[in-house]
């Protein structure tokens, strides 16, 4: 399920079955890492569009939470507190980023942190895109089944 009208209606008629949020961890830079930003936001994009369509009925992709690459952590922290609380309905919450200053902050997360590293698509051709982007999504399926057997 995606941030749509029509998946939202569909989420209310079908609640108990869609426990699970996932929250791509997008960084905006406007400096000189624009470009690295830009590229983790693609790569985290397609993943997660990966990810909800693999688990459509049980995952709803939540919009990314963007926020200023330079910003201090605290207040990014209170970003990710404030998204947490608000959707702390769902039993599982994953945020998903491959901006590497969140792994220094991974318990704050609770486990629910999934740090990939981008992989820079822009060089590629889409069907070379789209096959490493599946690779990378098959080992984070392995991550949520886990801790969907956990509960």
């Amino acid at each position: 399920m995606k941030w749509t009208p029509g998946d939202l209606e569909t989420f209310e008629e079908a609640r108990e079955y869609i426990d699970t949020a996932v929250v791509p961890l997008i960084p905006v830079s406007f400096q000189k890492g624009r470009n690295q930003s830009a590229s983790m936001y693609v790569f985290i994009d397609m993943l997660t569009a990966s990810i909800e369509n693999q688990f459509k009925g049980r995952v709803m992709l939540m919009p990314p939470l963007s926020y200023l690459a330079g910003e201090e952590i605290g207040k990014k922290m209170e970003l990710v507190h404030a998204w947490r609380k608000e959707i702390e309905s769902f039993r599982n919450i994953f945020f998903i980023t491959s901006d590497s200053e969140w792994k220094a902050y991974e318990q704050e997360f609770g486990g629910t942190l999934i740090w990939i590293p981008s992989i820079p698509l822009e060089h590629l051709e889409e069907g070379q895109a789209r096959t490493m982007i599946v690779d990378q999504a098959r080992q984070v399926f392995d991550l949520f089944t886990r801790k969907w057997n956990e509960a």
